[in-house]
Formats: C-alpha cells, sequence, structure tokens
C-alpha cells in the first residue's frame, strides 16, 4: 500500500461510538503500524459526549488494545495517543462547528497540517445533513481547491430507499462536488472481494468461461448466526434487504457481473459497476412474490445459543412485517449474461456465517461417469463450482470429479482450495485500513459513486413496493399479514428452498457441500 506523505487531520464525528471504537481508530492504528500515516497525522473526535483529550485517548487505547489486529506495541501507541484530540459538541449548532473551525485552525498552526481535512460521519443517518450543512456554513469543506484536501466521508445506511437517497445526493451535491464525497461500503475494502477483481481479469483461464455459455446460475450468500440482539429498534426498520441487500450483496453482484475494465482506475471500474447494476431485471411490484422471499426466525439454538422468536426480540414491534431473511431470483438482461439466474440470499440467526459467492458451471454435455459416483449416499453437486468464500476462512474453492484409486472406475468430488492465511501467511487486513487509506489519498475506486447507489436502490425499491402492496391489500381484507417463518439455526425458510427448486436447483449450504468446514 502507498505511504501517506500529505499531513491531515481527520475529524470522525461520532468519535466516541462503537464504529469508531472498534473500526476507525483500530484501522489508523493499524496504518502507523505499517509506517503508512505522515509523521503529523491528526485525529480530532467530535461527539456530543463530553470528553477530554486524556479520556478520549483511554477509549481509544480501549478499542487498540481489544480490537487491533496487530496486537499492541506500548511504543507506538505512545506516538499514536499524542496525535489524538477531542471536543464535544451539538451535530445541529452552529456555534459547536463554529469552536469545530476554530479548533482546526489552531491544531493546523501547531502540527503544520496545511489545512487539510477529512470528515468522517460515524454517526446515524439522521444527522448525515445537519452535519455537512454546517461544515459547509462555516467554510470548512467548499468545493474543491487545489490548494487543500477536503473530503467527506459517509458511512452506510445510504438513504432507506430510492426518494430518500437520491433527496441526499442532491443535498450533499448542493454543498460539494462528487469527487469529495465518499459513499463508503466496508465490503469493498475486504481483501477477498478486491481479489474478485483480480481472479477474474488477471488470469486468462477463467475470463472466456465468465457467461452464459459456460455458467448455469450464481448464488451469493450473506449468511450470520446471531439473532438481531439489542439492535431491535434500528433492524426492525431496516431489515435484511437495507441492512445486506442493497449495499453490501448488490457490490458482489456487480463485482461479478460486471464487465472488464478499459483500465484499473476509479470511473473505469465503477462505470462497469453501473453498467452491470443496471443490467439487473427491474421487478414489477405486483410479481414480487414470484421472484423474492422473505421471512422471520423463530426460536431456535444457533452456535449453541439460544435465539427467541424474531417477534419476541427486545425493541420489535410483535406485529412487525420486517423481514429478517430474504431471498431474490434476478436475471441480468445483457449479452454476457442473459439467461442465468443469479439467486441471492441473507438472513439472521442461521446455521452458519459465511459469504461466498457460488458461481456453477453447466454439466457436461454427456455425463458418462453419473453411475460410478464412489458415495451414492452423498448429495453431489451436479456441476463443477467455483467458490469466492469472503469470509471466513477467505479464499477460493474449485471442485471438480476425480478417479478414486482403485482397479475399478469410481468417481469422487474433490476440490482445489486457495486460503489467504495459508498462502500468504496472514489473515487479509481489516476492510477499514485500505478505505481510510485510500480516502486521505483520493483513489474513489473503491467507494461507490452517486448513479451506482441510485441505480442499487431503484431495484430494491421495486421489492419494496410490491411488500407494501402486500400489506395494504391484507388490510384492506382486514387480515395481519405474517412472513413465513424459519428455525433459529437452519439454513432460512421451505419457501427460499422451493424459489430454486423450481428451477431444478439448490442452496449450496457450506456444511453439505464443503466437507473440511
Amino acid at each position: 500500500m502507498k505511504r501517506i506523505e500529505q499531513p491531515v487531520v481527520i475529524v470522525v464525528f461520532g468519535a466516541s461510538g462503537d464504529l469508531s471504537k472498534r473500526k476507525l481508530i483500530p484501522a489508523l492504528y493499524q496504518l502507523a503500524y505499517q509506517n503508512l500515516l505522515p509523521a503529523n497525522f491528526t485525529l480530532l473526535g467530535f461527539a456530543r459526549t463530553p470528553y477530554t483529550d486524556d479520556e478520549f485517548r483511554e477509549l481509544a487505547r480501549e478499542g487498540v488494545t481489544q480490537y487491533s489486529t496487530a496486537g499492541f506495541d506500548e511504543h507506538l501507541w505512545r506516538w499514536f495517543s499524542q496525535n489524538l484530540f477531542y471536543m464535544s459538541g451539538n451535530y445541529d449548532d452552529l456555534e459547536s462547528f463554529q469552536a469545530l473551525a476554530k479548533r482546526l485552525e489552531e491544531l493546523d498552526a501547531e502540527r503544520n497540517t496545511g489545512g487539510n481535512y477529512l470528515f468522517y460521519l460515524a454517526t446515524p443517518p439522521s444527522v448525515f445533513k445537519p452535519i455537512t450543512s454546517l461544515i459547509a456554513e462555516t467554510g470548512l469543506c467548499c468545493r474543491t481547491s487545489a490548494d487543500h484536501l477536503r473530503r467527506i466521508v459517509i458511512e452506510k445506511p445510504f438513504g432507506h430507499d430510492l426518494e430518500s437517497a437520491k433527496d441526499l445526493n442532491q443535498h450533499l451535491l448542493n454543498l460539494f462536488d462528487e469527487d469529495q464525497i465518499y459513499r463508503i461500503d466496508h465490503y469493498l475494502g475486504k481483501e477477498t472481494v478486491q481479489n474478485i477483481l483480480v481472479f477474474r481479469f488477471g488470469n486468462g483461464i477463467f475470463e472466456p468461461i465468465w457467461n452464459r455459455n459456460y455458467v448455469d446460475h450464481v448464488q451469493i450468500t450473506v449468511a450470520e448466526t446471531l439473532g438481531i440482539g439489542d439492535r431491535g429498534g434500528y433492524y426492525d426498520k431496516a431489515g435484511a434487504i437495507r441492512d445486506m441487500l442493497q449495499n453490501h450483496m448488490m457490490q458482489l453482484l456487480a463485482l461479478t457481473a460486471m464487465e472488464p475494465p478499459v483500465a484499473f482506475d476509479a470511473e473505469d471500474v465503477r462505470d462497469q459497476k453501473v453498467n452491470a447494476l443496471r443490467s439487473i431485471r427491474p421487478l414489477d411490484p405486483e410479481e414480487v412474490d414470484q421472484w423474492v422471499v422473505r421471512a422471520q426466525y423463530g426460536p431456535g439454538v444457533s452456535e449453541g445459543q439460544e435465539i427467541p422468536a424474531y417477534l419476541e426480540e427486545k425493541g420489535v414491534d410483535p406485529h412487525s412485517t420486517t423481514e429478517t431473511y430474504v431471498a431474490w431470483k434476478t436475471e441480468i438482461d445483457n449479452w454476457r449474461w442473459n439467461g442465468v439466474p443469479f439467486y441471492l440470499r441473507t438472513g439472521k440467526a442461521l446455521a452458519g456465517k459465511v459469504t461466498e459467492i457460488n458461481i456453477v458451471f453447466r454439466k457436461p454435455p454427456l455425463m458418462l461417469f453419473a453411475n460410478l459416483i464412489a458415495n451414492p449416499n452423498t448429495q453431489v453437486p451436479p456441476s463443477n463450482v467455483l467458490t469466492l468464500r469472503i469470509q471466513p476462512d477467505e479464499g477460493i474453492r474449485l471442485t471438480f470429479d476425480a478417479k478414486r484409486p482403485g482397479p475399478a472406475v469410481n468417481v469422487e468430488r474433490v476440490a482445489m482450495d486457495f486460503s489467504y492465511s495459508e498462502s500468504f501467511g496472514k489473515d487479509p487486513g481489516d476492510a477499514y485500513e485500505r478505505l481510510l487509506l485510500d480516502a486521505i489519498l483520493g483513489d474513489t475506486t473503491l467507494f461507490i459513486r452517486r448513479d451506482e447507489i441510485e441505480v442499487a436502490w431503484e431495484r430494491i425499491t421495486r421489492i419494496l413496493n410490491g411488500w407494501k402492496m402486500q400489506e395494504e391489500k391484507a388490510a384492506q381484507a382486514g387480515k395481519r399479514l405474517r412472513l413465513p417463518r424459519y428455525a433459529a439455526g437452519t439454513w432460512g425458510p421451505k419457501e427460499a428452498d422451493e424459489l430454486l427448486a423450481r428451477d431444478g436447483r439448490y442452496w449450496r449450504n457450506p456444511h453439505t457441500v464443503n466437507p473440511r468446514r
């Protein structure tokens, strides 16, 4: 990774919160550990909670001690902590931002940071607008200037539907230039997600077969074993489709389906991602049941932990129709993928924690060895499968048939496995390390452009509209809509299995297809 040479002050709004403690400060510490930060790097935390600089540094120390993958080095910490500062204020108060401007002037003078500011909004989305409005009003970040680095990093969720996403985009573009706005999706910072591009376009043996002529279908799974825990108040307003599918999974789909960019630079890569998203077949809201399954988890046990039914979780409306599981069959209407279904699923309280992309290839035209399978009682995948594993056990796996040793011709399914930790001697770094570094350096490749956000929301909003129509019809009939249920600790509802069974396919659950896990 490239070292940051330009001095900068990173202003973290919401610095007393969980994201700052668990992710942002440990990621910056990791960059310091790798000697990638400038000597006069500065972080100024801003939040409502009243802390002194020393109290904030102690909070940061707890985060680094607990979450840094490099461990804790006392000598490095002494240097790192002296670059951390804090001030309290309100997110919608002009006087607080005027005080912030004064504090930044003082830090510029004391630390020779040259007026370079990166503003990171690690806050609830409800305060995105007031914070950015006051940043602009106080002159802390104006239109692009060649003299200073002035950038805004916006965390997800970016809107809750198409209309709200457009509104937030327009608000930001009224204040700043597009190249100053960094919409973050931490999945794009994961090494294994970036490796999708390298794997596809850096290896001549795969790109020629990455199309409808050789691929039967694609499955993208983001499964979590935990329930919603104490996030009921937030989650019941979001659901699985907003929490995971609209952002993380749409990014995985775009990287899997996109055409080769002309060059590996920000605009070319993002142009092709947008083209892939625009090619997703728009769903008629009245046909949502034919393409999408939603469900809620019931009581059960996942990874040894008892989980109550979703409707019994704290903070959840007992009559809620918020989904904790969603499965979506979609198609991409372009030359490369025409006729190849993409199946996306995500859920809470499932049987395993896994994020992976399965490229399932077509069967050979003549199955010569179908009756020679060594273990006929084992569920045998119908074809070769390429698995891109994002988490856990990051890596790539290709399954194929081979003859089992012995005098008889017995065929067994085997695999070639690549593991990040085994091949490179260490696990991939945290996504925020790469994204923070890129934001400071001004590389927007792994950040999301305005049109990308809006086209993803357009496709998802069609599903949301379909669900809204279902609920309105139930209300008109005097009924209460109840979603399908699945027991916590399973792989989801039977309706999701039926979604694939109609096409003669089945979900590839890790415990049934990968004996090593």
